[in-house]
């Protein structure tokens, strides 16, 4: 009795990856945006946000990558310049299409989150976190080894240091 729980438990674990698989954020990011942005899956719907300085681009798909109208949709996204940096809100409104756009006085770097809301005539309301150029926020982790290699070189000197003291007091 108790084997036939274990091999369905084992069964299930298995095919939830499977399905799960094809709209987790780390498989969007292997597929090439058809705008050449960041793309997200929110809901029903994949998102892709194009963003530059002062702009907002939103695409809005289905998981099929057809286009879902954005008109009388309304959206906001939340932009953070950085861990410390300004936070601001945008509007995001419908262009044409699928399209929505939002305007204002920010900068993209490598450290701005993008968080996107919207609301589209007859699905819910759906989010989505962005970091428009996180690709090249990995360098993050190099600097962080190099600093662990300066504190090296300190440690190395002060013996240094200790060894001529030692030999100093041999003289005397």
């Amino acid at each position: 009795m108790r084997r036939l729980v274990v091999t369905s438990v084992f069964l299930s674990a298995m095919m939830v990856p499977y399905f799960a698989m094809a709209h987790t954020d780390e498989y969007l990011a292997t597929v090439e945006a058809p705008h050449g942005g960041q793309l997200r899956a929110a809901g029903p719907f994949h998102l892709e946000l194009v963003a530059k300085d002062g702009e907002l681009s939103l695409y809005i798909t289905d998981h099929g990558d057809k286009p879902i109208p954005a008109h009388g949709g309304q959206g906001k996204a939340n932009i953070q310049e950085g861990k410390d940096g300004k936070k601001q809100s945008v509007t995001l409104e419908p262009v044409f299409g699928n399209m929505m756009r939002a305007k204002g006085d920010f900068k993209i770097t490598s450290d701005t989150a993008v968080a996107v809301f919207v609301a589209i005539p007859g699905y819910e309301t759906q989010g989505a976190r962005f970091v428009p150029q996180g690709a090249k926020g990995s360098e993050g982790d190099s600097h962080d080894h190099s600093d662990d290699h300066d504190h090296h070189h300190d440690d190395e000197d002060k013996d240094k240091d200790k060894d001529d003291s030692h030999s100093h007091g041999h003289h005397h």
